[in-house]
This record gives C-alpha cells, sequence and structure tokens, in this order.
C-alpha cells in the first residue's frame, strides 16, 4: 500500500514538474517573440509604408517582389524568385522536423486612395486593357508582407525553439485568383518541400486592431465569373412584333436567375446568383441585337457550384428558346478563368490554432467569425492531391474607438476594397507577426514528429 501511494505521489510530482516547465517554457517563449516583434516593428513599419506608397497590380508586382526576396535574403533565408511569374519561395531549414508553409499574397487593387494618410498612394498605370488607372493596396496584402517578414525574422532568430522546414511564399495575383495555380503549375510542391501545413493571414475591416478573428470549415466561398451573351433579333422600336428583343429576353432571365437560390439550392446551403452588370441598345427605338450580363455566383461546396452553373445555362437557353429565339442565335454562356476555389479551413488544424492564439492574447481577443461570400485562392494550396490541411485567420486592423462607434451610431466602417481602408499598422502589423510566429512554433515545437 505505501509502495503504491509512493509511486502515486511520484507520478503527481512528476506531472507537476512537467507542467512546471512546459509553462516556463511558453512563458519565455512569449517574451522572447514578443520582444523581438518590439525591436522589429520601427523597421517594420517603415517596410509597410513603402510597400503602401508603391503598389503594383496584379501580375505586375515585380518590384514588390524583389522587396520581399531582398528582405528574406538579409534573415538568412534560401530565396527563389520567379516561380509562378513573380512569385517568391525563401526556405529555412533547422534539422528534421515538421514543414509548415506561411504565404502572403503581393497585389494591388486598381482603386484611387482616399485614405488622406501621408504616405497614401499617388501610383498610376495601365490596366490589362490598357487603360490609366490609379493603384492602391486597398486590401491590406502590404500590411501582409510585413507581417509575413517580421515572422521571417523572428522565427530565424528564435531557431533553438523550433524544427523542421519553414517556406515562405510571396504570391502574385491574388485579386484575380491565378496567382496560387500559377505558382502551383510552376512546381511549388515539387521543386520545393511538401508542407504539412500552410497557414496565411488577413487584415480584418470590422475587427478592432489587436484581435485575432478565426473560422473554422468553410470560411470563405468558390467565386466564378460568368458572361452571358443573349442574341436576339433587332429592328425598330415600333414594330417589335418583327423583332426578336434580347432586352425583354436579359430581364425574363434575369429574374428566371433568382429562382436558383430560392427554389433549387437545398435551404441551408449557401449560395449567392448576382447579376453585377447588364449592357445593350444604342438608342430609345432601336431594339438591339445583343444584351451582355455579368455574374457573380458563389457557393461552398463544389455540388452547389455545379449545380448553380447548370440551373444558369439550362435558364438561360430555356427562356431563349421560350421566345422564339432561333437555335442558331441562342445565347452564349461562358465561365471566366478567374474561379477560385472555397476556402476551407481544417477544423482539427484550426482549433490547435486557436488554442494557441487564446493563450497567447487571451479569449475576449480570439473571435468566431462566420463565414462569408468573399473569395481567397489561398484555398488552392489545400486543394491538391494531398489535400493538405490549411488554415487562413484574420487580424483586426480597425481602431477600436471606431468599431465602437460603428457598433452605437449604426455608420458603417470602410470595407476591403474601398478607397478608404487602410489598417492602423499598429498593433496591427505586431498581432499579425506574433500570431503567425506563434502559430509556426506551435506547429513545429521541437517534440513534434514528421
Amino acid at each position: 500500500m505505501k509502495i503504491q501511494i509512493a509511486t502515486a505521489f511520484l507520478i503527481v510530482t512528476l506531472c507537476l514538474v512537467s507542467f512546471a516547465i512546459g509553462a516556463e517554457s511558453s512563458a519565455a517563449s512569449h517574451d522572447s517573440v514578443q520582444s523581438r516583434v518590439q525591436q522589429e516593428y520601427p523597421s517594420l513599419f517603415e517596410l509597410y509604408k513603402d510597400l503602401h506608397a508603391h503598389p503594383e497590380l496584379s501580375l505586375e508586382e515585380e518590384k514588390t517582389a524583389a522587396r520581399l526576396a531582398e528582405e528574406l535574403r538579409k534573415a538568412g533565408y534560401e530565396v527563389t524568385t520567379g516561380v509562378g511569374k513573380h512569385g517568391v519561395v525563401a526556405l529555412l531549414r533547422n534539422g528534421k522536423g515538421p514543414t509548415v508553409l506561411v504565404r502572403t499574397d503581393l497585389d494591388a487593387l486598381p482603386v484611387k486612395e482616399q485614405t488622406g494618410l501621408p504616405y497614401a498612394s499617388t501610383a498610376m498605370t495601365k490596366d490589362a486593357q490598357g487603360k490609366d488607372v490609379s493603384v492602391m493596396h486597398a486590401c491590406g496584402h502590404d500590411a501582409h508582407i510585413a507581417c509575413l517578414v517580421g515572422t521571417a525574422r523572428v522565427l530565424a532568430q528564435l531557431k533553438e525553439q523550433w524544427h523542421g522546414t519553414l517556406v515562405l511564399i510571396g504570391q502574385p495575383a491574388e485579386e484575380r485568383g491565378s496567382g496560387a495555380r500559377a505558382m502551383l503549375a510552376d512546381g511549388l510542391f515539387k521543386r520545393f518541400p511538401i508542407p504539412d501545413y500552410c497557414l496565411a493571414l488577413h487584415d480584418d475591416a470590422e475587427l478592432p486592431a489587436g484581435t485575432i478573428g478565426y473560422i473554422p470549415g468553410y470560411a470563405l466561398a468558390n467565386v466564378d465569373s460568368v458572361d452571358v451573351t443573349i442574341h436576339g433579333v433587332g429592328g425598330h422600336g415600333a414594330y417589335p412584333h418583327k423583332t426578336r428583343d434580347p432586352i425583354v429576353l436579359a430581364a425574363q432571365i434575369i429574374i428566371g436567375l433568382q429562382t436558383i437560390v430560392s427554389r433549387e439550392v437545398q435551404p441551408g446551403e449557401p449560395a449567392v446568383v448576382t447579376v453585377g452588370s447588364i449592357h445593350g441598345g444604342t438608342k430609345h427605338n432601336i431594339i438591339p441585337d445583343e444584351v451582355r450580363l455579368q455574374l457573380t455566383v458563389r457557393s461552398y461546396t463544389d455540388q452547389v457550384r455545379q449545380q448553380t452553373i447548370e440551373a444558369i445555362k439550362r435558364i438561360v437557353r430555356g427562356q431563349a428558346i421560350a421566345a422564339g429565339v432561333p437555335e442558331d442565335r441562342l445565347p452564349e454562356v461562358k465561365l471566366g478563368d478567374e474561379f477560385t476555389p472555397a476556402t476551407y479551413n481544417d477544423p482539427e488544424l484550426t482549433g490547435k490554432l486557436v488554442a494557441v492564439f487564446k493563450s497567447w492574447f487571451g479569449e475576449s481577443n480570439v473571435i468566431r467569425k462566420k463565414p462569408t461570400m468573399g473569395g481567397e485562392d489561398f484555398s488552392e494550396y489545400g486543394r491538391t492531391e494531398r489535400k493538405i490541411p490549411i488554415c487562413m485567420f484574420m487580424i483586426g486592423g480597425v481602431k477600436p474607438e471606431a468599431v465602437k462607434e460603428s457598433q452605437l451610431t449604426g455608420k458603417p466602417l470602410p470595407s476591403l476594397h474601398s478607397p478608404f481602408w487602410a489598417p492602423l499598422p499598429e498593433p496591427t502589423i505586431k498581432t499579425g507577426v506574433t500570431a503567425m510566429s506563434a502559430a509556426v512554433l506551435e506547429l513545429m515545437k521541437k517534440d513534434t514528429e514528421r
């Protein structure tokens, strides 16, 4: 009996000692990360301001990529450029262990900045159609880059606290939904170590700066652009009986499309069919030959996506036949190239990171958000043959006072892609670097087996 009691006492003692050592180690890790984040922030802020003032559109991120590559080389990483055109891949090998990929996006948007910031963008360029446009980091990708560079520096300085291979990537053309596919097609998972996990962060235009948002499971939507060209038989507006009016047909099609979500998609399965543009006709008394519609179509599951697209094709064709449009003049339905699949945050991985964030930032600062119908091509990294677990989390970017005012008055906050949006640099960048460093340290800690 005494032996059993002594053995039990020894086990409890060892557990308490182990717990104390773990807690002490965790506290030391917190302190070492936070002190380095404080140390790095001034130069990260300068980097952020430079990137913000010199944005580049999708597929034109040459200077942005070069600056990121330079910063990562300085931090001690093996850097490869030109992956998927302007993509950057940086490796830090630290012995045997897991491989973790962390991604930032690089591109900006054709938006004229109206933030009034002293480092606001005045950049102008020509878009893909040759049109002169203003350029702005209206989605916070400049802050994402600063967070990646900060994470790279912190983890390079703390190599004794983790093991494995860290893969950092700067991805072009996120706003066009093609950058991730381009990097994968150029051998991202063949030329470089295959990750066990893929992580990313995104600034949030609704959450207070200093907080973190998360969404387990489906977080962002499948996004399809659909172009519909409706052919008619034009003529004089005074003699509609001699025509096949594509404007009336377009109106019937638009109404018909609204029945897809309400009457065909199973209730509880999210989907959106929005007609965002309609063009046709030149004059009051002329019935045109053609009307063009532009649609955005959104869903979460591949099944609902396919169901919705097929329903669009069926309704467009059926309405045209009912209107008496000849077989050789039936409408054309084309899917755009800029498709982005739904982002599915692996629930187990997300749960692990949320526990880490709560221990680092406090429970009240880690907020569960609802899924949205926005799109993100970060999803592509989790949809390869290996089905790698991925997780994108959010970092609040709004002044806390502005969030409170909005909640009290109903005054809307500037959204992502707004000419008035820019995340509050401090503490947003510090939060991003700290959170991503904590996430990587958790996934690559010394007792983790590959």
